[in-house]
């Protein structure tokens, strides 16, 4: 039976009254779909923001586009699904399906409204005013036209396959977000005309940009410009009467029984090259002047309805757009950073283990060295004759990996090498089976998933022979042993030598590899066993001991939070007094300043350069502060279908830093946004006679030792 919670105010007569307040009321929530496109509006208003350099803002604007792709490939994929089949998830909020898509398209036509606005008064212009310029392709001089001409016949044409629309020929299965282009055809071959229909996939092996070569460098034509332009070669006798672009993106989910197959591996790499074709659609793009009578037959073709169809008026396939931040100009980018070393890292004959024998060690990635902390850590392990095994999950590891090539040295160089690899890690499923397949074949034992579980726990442990006892060192991490994102996503990293955690590490990576049940951790808090229990216990516990004399305070930095019982234990620590502020990145269904309901929750985030990873649980707990680091956010999957860690910082020293920290974060008036009890994010700005101050910049001016 869900709590009821009673609630003192006193009327106008002085005498009390109670309220009975059902905290399972769907008032008290926001949507979790809606919440999530609220996080990508962030997205696209940092495009909007001209504090940033103009090709970082072009990547904000494709950022924007690849998470609404997700969105459209994953949730409303299986909102679609439900809807059809009538089916209504139990949630919070008490939104149907129907609800859900219908307002998701009104949201998201709002956001491409902006995002159009944005590319073609802003973005484009002002690329053409620094030298990048796309040119039309109906505007250039004839002598161009025959070198793209020329172009096109050498390097193009033997890529493509035009299909003609007949029942003969019924419309093609293409590639889920392959750009496409739709060709209206005269047929007069038989003395009558015939109106033919034709479709083309645009190859990815193509390049998008065909530079004009002119004298001034980053002079441009997209692809498709030249292959619509030329389209008569394609359809040679037949006369191409117009052509639009148009862009399917189909439910991309992987679904594998892991009951009812015996190789993981195989099964989910044949998933995932399913995944490119996709299953259903459930979005067409279309250029805006594209007739009604093509816009129907795709959306027939297709299966779809009016309402997913989304009409556009700038070039699709915007992520593509990202190769300009190659371009050598400087001044159009952020400005390159040198991250700190800690000094028990630095040098090239420091002895690490012997450094973390003394201390912990703790770091804030990207402002401290990812390559030289973790990486070197593991490097040195792989070529330090006295380490003897290493273990390490691998959530997402990227493409080109030092992490990776040190494990496969550690293995050729003898060591006993573990490598436990998620498999199911959405979208880099086929990173992780290329690296897990190369890993397998220099000796590293690799290990695969658990079954119904998403292993997320960041973890690696290292055993070393010491004279005549065996010495393990750990490292635990809120982020993903992954050098590229390490540059960019915000992270929390811990190194450790003491022995309850490596007793910890050592029994988890046994329930990982094995059938271990341990249960009894003594400093590690694991998901699925009782990581849920002990966050709610924690925030019980602030609620009981709040009292005017020792106020209660919680402070929760994560990217998401989304479990109902979580949400119902910070409703009560409010109605109590507890002073809770939150930092949530991206999705949050708890919904602040609700009358005696979440009067003492405040929910800001910051979004900048940098996408904010980390995840920080401080507890006031009767002013012995107690601060604990999470590879979990407070949500259900989390809590259930994965496994996760969350332990305390042991060391006060550290403790502190943290505390530190997340105060800097409240700090902060200028990328901030406060989320309102409409689930609108309202931009922070400095009160008057008040100094801005940018938690990221600030961080960043540190590393170079100006703070």
């Amino acid at each position: 039976m869900a709590k009821k919670t009673t609630v003192k105010s006193k009327s106008s007569r002085n005498t009390t009254t109670e309220h009975i307040l059902d905290l399972t009321n769907s008032d008290y929530y926001f949507n979790r779909e809606l919440s999530s496109l609220e996080f990508n509006a962030q997205v696209l208003a940092e495009a909007e923001d001209d504090s940033h350099p103009l090709l970082e803002r072009l990547k904000f604007l494709c950022i924007f586009g690849t998470n609404l792709d997700e969105f459209f490939m994953i949730r409303v994929a299986a909102l679609k699904e439900q809807a059809e089949a009538n089916i209504i998830e139990d949630t919070a909020d008490e939104m149907s399906p129907r609800e859900q898509l219908r307002y998701i398209r009104r949201r998201v036509l709002k956001l491409l409204a902006k995002k159009s606005d944005l590319l073609k008064k802003v973005v484009f212009p002002s690329l053409e005013h620094n030298g990048i310029v796309f040119h039309t392709y109906h505007t250039l001089p004839s002598h161009e036209k025959e070198q793209l001409r020329s172009y096109f016949m050498s390097n193009v044409m033997p890529l493509l396959t035009p299909l003609g629309l007949d029942p003969g020929h019924p419309f093609p299965r293409l590639l889920n977000r392959s750009l496409g282009i739709a060709f209206t055809i005269s047929d007069t071959r038989d003395g009558e005309e015939q109106i033919r229909t034709g479709v083309l996939q645009v190859p990815n092996s193509l390049p998008r940009f065909v530079d004009l070569e002119r004298d001034q460098p980053h002079q441009l034509v997209l692809l498709e410009e030249i292959i619509q332009a030329n389209a008569d070669i394609l359809f040679s006798g037949l006369n191409v009467l117009e052509s639009y672009c148009f862009r399917v993106t189909r439910d991309a989910d992987i679904d594998v029984d892991e009951d009812d197959t015996n190789d993981l591996m195989k099964e989910i790499a044949e998933q995932t090259r399913l995944r490119r074709w996709g299953t259903d659609a459930v979005r067409l793009e279309v250029d805006e002047n594209m007739p009604v009578t093509m816009k129907t037959l795709l959306m027939n073709s297709l299966e779809l309805e009016p309402t997913d169809i989304y009409e556009k008026d700038y070039p699709m396939n915007l992520h593509d757009f990202l190769a300009l931040l190659r371009v050598d100009k400087k001044r159009l980018k952020d400005q390159p950073f040198t991250s700190r070393i800690p000094s028990e890292f630095s040098g090239d004959d420091v002895n690490i283990f012997r450094s973390l024998r003394n201390q912990d060690v703790m770091v804030h990635h990207p402002f401290d060295s990812f390559s030289n902390t973790v990486v070197k850590f593991l490097k040195q392990a792989a070529d330090d004759p006295q380490v003897l095994a290493i273990k390490i999950t691998l959530y997402r590891a990227g493409g080109s990996s030092p992490v990776i090539d040190a494990l496969k040295r550690a293995a050729q160089n003898g060591k006993s090498v573990t490598a436990f690899v998620e498999l199911k890690a959405r979208f880099d499923e086929e990173n992780n089976i290329v690296w897990a397949r190369e890993l397998e074949h220099n000796g590293v034992h690799v290990v695969y998933g658990i079954l119904g579980l998403k292993t997320h726990a960041k973890v690696a442990l290292v055993v070393r022979k010491e004279r005549s006892a065996i010495r393990t060192y750990c490292h635990f991490s809120t982020g993903n042993y992954n050098q590229s994102s390490a540059r960019v996503y915000t992270d929390i990293g811990y190194f450790t030598a003491r022995e309850e955690f490596s007793r910890d590490a050592i029994h988890l990576f046994n329930f990982l590899t094995a059938f271990s049940q341990h249960t009894l951790y003594e400093k590690l808090i694991v998901a699925p066993l009782y990581l849920r229990q002990t966050v709610i216990s924690l925030i019980e516990r602030e609620t009981d001991l709040h009292s005017p004399e020792r106020p209660g305070r919680i402070y929760a930095k994560m990217n998401a939070l989304v479990d109902p019982d979580t949400i119902r234990a910070l409703y009560r620590a409010s109605q109590k007094g507890v002073s809770i502020r939150l930092m949530v990145r991206g999705i949050c269904c708890l919904k602040p300043g609700i009358e005696g309901v979440s009067d003492n929750i405040e929910v800001r985030c910051v979004l900048g350069r940098f996408l904010e990873h980390t995840r920080i649980f401080w507890f006031g707990n009767g002013g012995e502060d107690e601060v604990y680091i999470s590879s979990a956010d407070w949500m259900p999957r989390n809590f259930v279908r994965r496994v996760e860690l969350m332990f305390r910082i042991p060391d006060k020293h550290h403790e502190h830093s943290l505390t530190q920290l997340l105060e800097l974060y409240w700090q902060d008036n200028i990328k901030a946004r406060r989320l309102m009890p409409d689930n609108s994010r309202v931009l922070l700005k400095p009160k008057r006679g008040e100094k801005g101050f940018s938690v990221q910049e600030y961080l960043l001016e540190r590393t170079k030792g100006k703070k």
